[in-house]
């Protein structure tokens, strides 16, 4: 068949089947199919595609109401343009069709491909980042949810220890990372009860810090663990005291889990990351290092395409304000809609820029005292600028330079 008309294709995504549907240039629906999620439905898929024009030079456009999966992989290949719809549009768009709310999934996929017949240019296409900045994507986003459920599970483990082992949290708390850190781990498996841990002599304590890998300052840690341990400390009845140290012990495998992958998925995102050639670039950032240099790759991706301008990566990263103004009123407040993960990498790395770079510290004091921003504040707009300036860095591909980003900040600094 001839590509004398436009077709657009709408797939009603599901777990296990998909609803497709292709309608023309005028609304009309010229086919539907209902396919499995495997390579024998995603053949059924693209055989219909071809049936109706899908060449590789001019492939037919698809919208779908998400970005990942197998199916997504199977229609980017080659210059399909997909458009991963949100679902909340894709449900205001369906009251445009049907007054009486009803919905199927057929009917669904109807709307996806009408909102492309009808608002294509409103929505954006999935960017065309390189596999292997999708693969550093991947990485970067399970090392984030790694450390995300760590800190959940050693915010768990600390909740019990109160309940009925302060002794632990008081000896651990010199050490950063406190709980997550191997000796505390493995002190906490050698005495789960407070009780236990009171009756630790020396050479117990010394062979579980050398258990956990410490290699200096184990007699004086020794010493200082025995003392708090034997302090005055009160105590849950003994039945109480050890359920709740076996309680502990679950959570403590959960915990030694969540830091094993996190430190994993650490070590895979530093091998991967140097070798993306903007790797180099984001670096010369100050306050951005491997792990946080990643996860802003990740979110912004290696599609120079991706963003129009500065602004539009801008407002995706949630640092910019939006003005909200109606009638006579105006308010001009920080965005709630953005890249959550993008808008927390930015918020540590400016927060680490402040220290790093005497320019980025300078604006920063600069909105505190002259402009009576609070910290926050001063923060996101000292974000606001310097990921403008990566957009232009990775547009040009150059290196940061400190007196090129601060030039006027730095000369009223001096």
């Amino acid at each position: 068949m001839g590509r004398n008309i436009l077709i657009f294709c709408g797939i009603d995504w599901a777990e296990h089947t998909h609803d497709v549907a292709l309608v023309d240039g005028s609304g009309q629906l010229l086919a539907k199919r209902h396919i499995t999620d495997d390579a024998a439905g995603y053949k059924i898929l693209l055989d219909l595609l071809a049936e109706y024009g899908d060449t590789e030079e001019n492939p037919i456009p698809v919208a779908i109401e998400t970005s990942r999966g197998l199916l997504v992989a199977v229609l980017r290949t080659g210059k399909r343009q997909v458009f991963a719809i949100n679902p909340m549009a894709a449900a205001r768009y369906r009251d445009r069709h049907s007054v009486s709310r009803k919905k199927s999934d057929p009917g669904d996929a109807l709307v996806l491909a009408n909102i492309l017949r009808t608002d294509m240019h409103a929505h954006r296409t999935l960017p065309n980042d390189s596999d292997l900045g999708r693969a550093i994507a991947v990485l970067a986003r399970a090392q984030q949810d790694a450390l995300w459920n760590r800190q959940q599970i050693s915010n768990q483990l600390r909740s019990l220890l109160r309940e009925y082992y302060p002794a632990a949290l008081a000896a651990f708390e010199p050490w950063r990372n406190g709980l997550c850190r191997p000796e505390a781990r493995e002190l906490l498996k050698t005495a789960p009860t407070p009780t236990r841990a009171a009756r630790l002599t020396r050479t117990q304590l010394e062979a579980a810090l050398k258990r956990a890998g410490r290699k200096r300052g184990i007699a004086t840690e020794t010493e200082r663990l025995r003392d708090v341990f034997r302090s005055d400390w009160a105590h849950q009845p003994p039945l109480v005291e050890n359920a709740l140290g076996k309680q502990m012990l679950a959570l403590l495998l959960q915990l030694e889990a969540a830091c094993t992958a996190t430190d994993n998925l650490a070590e895979a995102v530093e091998q991967a990351f140097p070798q993306h050639p903007d790797a180099d670039l984001i670096l010369s950032f100050p306050g951005l290092g491997v792990q946080l240099g990643a996860r802003v790759l990740a979110e912004i991706g290696d599609d120079r395409t991706r963003f129009a301008d500065a602004r539009g990566l801008k407002a995706y990263a949630g640092a910019s304000p939006i003005t909200r103004a109606s009638g006579k009123k105006s308010s001009i407040t920080r965005r709630w809609v953005k890249n959550d993960r993008l808008n927390h990498a930015g918020y540590l790395w400016a927060f680490a820029a402040i220290t790093a770079s005497p320019g980025a510290k300078a604006h920063y004091r600069r909105r505190r005292d002259e402009h009576g921003d609070w910290h926050a504040a001063a923060q996101r707009n000292l974000f606001n600028r310097m990921i403008g300036q990566l957009y232009y860095c990775l547009q040009h591909r150059k290196l940061f330079d400190e007196n090129t980003a601060f030039p006027t900040v730095l000369a009223t600094a001096a």
